[in-house]
């Protein structure tokens, strides 16, 4: 399975979200994949911490410049996939420089070269998850065509909401136009103050107009910032906290939501 986390508005724990799924992932023994598509790397340097992330490769940067050239001798996807600390546990990451490269690949049509790369590595893994940049761009727009599956985070405020019917037609557009295959899976809402009035209200009347809202709040917590600063998922770095175990509960609704 593919899933894309995906959501116009930044600061609303796309590389968290994406992250931790996929550490639980790899915890129960899935060979699991994270692809990081957004130039801030924030999802790279979880992984792989901070240094590490500034110099690692070849990364998304050089997959992509590879498809603008006519090497003979192309590398294969395998090639730009890196191993991290954690068991099961591989990294495609991303780079600074991704940005320069966007108006190349789009007008070269590029757009469907992730697809075509992690149809190749299929026998390889068996999860997918892909972080993707606080905009609809080409790096997004590839991400949704390659991904089976839709996660939207939601952070429980007025202008998130607005943001979610622009997002979801978004998604039935790609759908419609490049992956019959893609479909949302599940609005994440996340930094939710269950005793604050406005959060509580904000998500019911999501469910009550029928959006698929996952059962599984996501609440702040300080320890999420520092598994952050340590590059360690928080299933790594404190299994028996409440946000971890927040965390295990969205990934088991999503498994159960798969098999249905």
């Amino acid at each position: 399975m593919r899933r894309v986390i995906f959501n116009k508005k930044g600061g609303v724990g796309k590389s968290t979200i994406t992250c931790n799924l996929a550490a639980i992932s790899a915890a129960r023994g899935l060979r699991t994949l994270v692809i990081d598509l957004d130039p801030q790397t924030n999802a790279t340097q979880y992984l792989l911490g901070v240094e590490a992330a500034k110099n690692v490769r070849p990364n998304l940067a050089d997959f992509f410049e590879q498809t603008l050239s006519f090497a003979l001798y192309p590398k294969p996807p395998a090639e730009f996939i890196h191993a991290t600390p954690f068991e099961k546990l591989s990294i495609w990451p991303a780079a600074t420089h991704l940005d320069g490269l966007q108006s190349k690949l789009e007008s070269r049509y590029k757009l469907y070269k992730l697809r075509e790369a992690l149809n190749e590595l299929n026998n390889q893994f068996d999860a997918v998850f892909l972080d993707t940049p606080p905009a609809l761009n080409f790096f997004t727009l590839s991400a949704l065509v390659a991904a089976d599956r839709c996660l939207i985070p939601f952070d429980c405020d007025d202008f998130s909401r607005q943001a979610l019917y622009t997002l979801r037609e978004s998604v039935q557009e790609i759908q419609q136009d490049h992956n019959d295959k893609l479909r949302i899976e599940g609005i994440v809402v996340n930094q939710f103050q269950a005793r604050a009035r406005l959060p509580t209200q904000l998500v019911q009347e999501l469910i009550d107009e029928g959006l698929p809202v996952l059962n599984t709040r996501l609440e702040s917590s300080v320890k999420v910032r520092e598994s952050h600063q340590h590059a360690k998922p928080l299933i790594h770095c404190a299994k028996d906290h409440k946000m971890t175990q927040s965390f295990v509960t969205l990934y088991e609704e999503l498994m159960a939501r798969q098999t249905v």
